[in-house]
């Protein structure tokens, strides 16, 4: 019986793996494959990425979201949404040096150019409320989700130790905790931005040990940003 008992644990693993990781590399291949974004190709990949999020349910490893870590998880990304649009506000443009600077290299990695194009492709005059509502909804439920299943859940653990489950949530290792959250910044346009983020949602699961509280931060942020473009027009914060 011993045998097979070791094979479960090797198993398992590989299965919980699969389930974190597949969601994050099918939202990037169909970005790539669908080509050029627009508001119908958004829509497809995000319905598309959550039925595999239901279907691979990483969330069966982890314990229930505790309601002790809303306001905590509120708060969170509630900043994280202040620190992402604060260097691209009028008031901050008082500051042109400083303004200037951020949007010269703010938005992309200094190895590459920036385009500032506003895109108004998820405008709703132009696609219409209801593909408006949906990039919304996909930007806050679906990537977010996602993206924290991968990478504070799955990548930081898996840097660990390959047997990813069996690192406790809490387990705080610099080295590779610096090195997800460059990761994960880097992986955005705004990559200032996107590291701020991601140090922000990473200590927020140091501190509660809760995946959920992580993805609940991420959603207000993307939330709170969807709104905010919408509003002030400003769709280039969607590029």
């Amino acid at each position: 019986m011993q045998p097979a008992a070791n094979d479960s644990k090797r198993v398992t693993p590989s299965i919980a793996l699969v389930a974190h990781v597949v969601p994050f590399i099918a939202w990037l291949l169909l970005m790539a494959v669908l080509g050029e974004a627009t508001a119908v190709k958004y829509a497809l990949r995000a319905a598309f990425c959550f039925a595999l999020l239901l279907l691979l349910r990483p969330w069966r490893w982890y314990a229930p979201f505790r309601g002790k870590h809303v306001l905590p998880s509120v708060g969170v990304g509630v900043l994280v949404f202040g620190a992402w649009i604060a260097l691209e506000t009028d008031f901050a443009a008082r500051w042109s040096g400083l303004h200037g600077l951020y949007l010269l290299l703010g938005h992309l990695p200094p190895w590459k150019m920036a385009e500032l194009g506003a895109d108004t492709t998820y405008a709703p005059e132009v696609c219409g409320w209801p593909l408006t509502i949906v990039r919304i909804l996909g930007s806050g439920f679906v990537i977010s989700v996602i993206e924290e299943f991968f990478w504070r859940g799955c990548i930081y653990r898996f840097l660990i130790d390959r047997n990813f489950l069996s690192v406790d949530l809490g387990k705080y290792d610099s080295l590779m905790f610096l090195l997800v959250v460059i990761a994960f910044g880097l992986e955005h346009q705004r990559w200032i931005a996107g590291i701020v983020a991601g140090y922000a949602y990473g200590r927020l699961l140091l501190q509660t040990r809760d995946v959920w509280a992580a993805c609940i931060a991420h959603a207000v942020t993307n939330v709170l940003l969807g709104v905010y473009v919408v509003w002030s027009g400003k769709y280039a914060f969607w590029g």
